[in-house]
């Protein structure tokens, strides 16, 4: 969907959050494939039975590229990602785990280097369907401003 929204649109605190998504073993498989990251955490089951998470653990990565994946439901053409900063993994994501993002507008600042910009910070936090926040980050958008 398009929402066509400029820097002066956005307002602190409001919130978005996403549909779900199923995490599956060919996430795994196909994720590993396109980064080469085939460590046993990730695809060695027997491996990870000995381990305190007693099952493969998903990429970091895939989390992350799943999870801001499933924001773009929302497309703004007036604002592009300036970048993410604060990335963390504080609890891990499994096979069969269902996961949505939650983002919560944060800061709107001035963009310094571009007057006619202005800086939007999502909070963004996936979740699972366990209510446990798997991934959290600040997506920095830059929003075109109105014409004055």
């Amino acid at each position: 969907m398009e929402r066509p929204r400029h820097f002066e649109d956005y307002t602190l605190g409001e919130e978005r959050r996403t549909h779900g998504r199923t995490i599956t073993e060919t996430d795994f498989v196909v994720h590993a494939g396109h980064t080469g990251d085939f460590f046993p955490h990730h695809m060695d089951a027997e491996h990870m039975k000995a381990t305190s998470f007693g099952q493969r653990i998903a990429h970091g990565t895939m989390t992350f590229a799943i999870g801001i994946g499933l924001t773009a439901s929302e497309i703004n053409p007036h604002a592009f990602t300036y970048g993410y900063e604060r990335l963390r993994f504080p609890k891990p994501v499994f096979i069969g785990d269902t996961i949505h993002t939650v983002l919560t507008v944060s800061a709107l600042e001035p963009d310094p280097k571009r007057p006619d910009k202005g800086r939007v910070v999502e909070t963004c936090r996936v979740v699972n369907h366990r209510g446990e926040t798997v991934l959290a980050c600040d997506h920095v958008l830059l929003a075109h401003r109105r014409s004055s």
